[in-house]
């Protein structure tokens, strides 16, 4: 008897070790995958649209900080970093700002000003990327196009705000006839700030002055608001402690001009900038960087006649 449960109990333990090791093989199997490759997935879509407000962590890459698309293409890396002439520049892919690399899984990056970066690569879909920088612990989500189906206007009006700030002034250049008599007839110049405050400047200075010749009669806050229910309109603020807030509809004419409609009075402003700030390959802080951006929503009609 206890031969027989000696050899029960030594069958037993040979049929536990040899299921043990079969459950091994099987594991093994399930986490081996093939490498992911790199540099067919970066290069299958023409732009990649870095999605400011889906960033994660705390730190940051200065270059894909600053860029709205990011491109690459046979070992060169394109980035639009301005909003005046993106469509354009580069036959849409904008300006040559380095070169890269591309290992399983991981691409390395070697930016003109900004130096080499190692990131991290990872297909969350067919048309949205995520860059890990381990440096930092920050992840950017990049979501591809082709350049025949990229909405180069809903860039432009979702990050409206960066463009008033690509010039250095913004000088009225017409004022229409229709419109009742108000305050804001005198302003000549305005100039907007990439700081975080959304600070204003304005001047009644005569027209076509030099831009250092420029005095400043006013400063205040303004803002950029989105609309209910109208995604190309955007309505601007302009706070005036002796006025109150002078409120505008807001369109893009072109690359260099504005229009204004001062909805109180009825009358049409177009403003063209003058002193390009051409965002290239600047490493400076205090330069132009993209930050998470939610406008508020005002609640209104349009009022403007096209």
């Amino acid at each position: 008897m206890k031969n027989r449960k000696l050899l029960f109990g030594i069958l037993f333990l040979g049929l536990l070790a040899s299921s043990c090791y079969t459950e091994v093989i099987v594991e093994d199997d399930l986490i081996t995958e093939p490498p992911i490759n790199t540099a067919l997935v970066l290069e299958s879509h023409d732009l990649w649209y870095v999605d400011i407000n889906k960033t994660r962590g705390n730190g940051e890459v200065p270059f894909l900080q600053r860029a709205f698309t990011i491109s690459f293409d046979r070992g060169i890396v394109y980035a639009n970093n301005n909003l005046s002439g993106i469509g354009k520049t580069g036959n849409g892919l904008g300006i040559d700002v380095g070169t890269y690399a591309t290992y399983s899984g991981q691409v390395e990056i070697d930016h003109d000003v900004d130096g080499l970066w190692l990131m991290e690569v990872f297909a969350l879909d067919n048309n949205t990327l995520e860059f890990y920088d381990p440096s930092s612990d920050t992840s950017y989500i990049l979501e591809g196009y082709q350049r025949n189906n990229f909405d180069y206007d809903m860039v432009f009006y979702d990050n409206i705000h960066y463009f008033l700030q690509e010039y250095q002034v913004w000088e009225k250049t017409y004022t229409s006839e229709v419109g009742a008599l108000n305050e804001f007839d005198g302003e000549n110049y305005l100039q907007f700030f990439a700081d975080g405050g959304r600070i204003f400047r304005s001047s009644l200075d005569a027209q076509g002055i030099p831009l250092t010749n420029i005095q400043w009669d006013y400063e205040g806050h303004y803002e950029v608001y989105d609309v209910a229910n109208d995604a190309t309109l955007k309505t601007l603020t302009l706070d005036y402690d002796f006025l109150g807030n002078d409120y505008f509809e807001l369109y893009v004419i072109n690359d260099s001009t504005i229009e204004l409609y001062h909805v109180s009075s009825g009358t049409v402003y177009e403003f063209t900038g003058r002193g390009y700030i051409q965002y290239l390959k600047s490493s400076d802080v205090t330069g132009k960087k993209r930050s998470k951006t939610k406008n508020p929503i005002m609640n209104v009609t349009r009022q403007r006649n096209m």
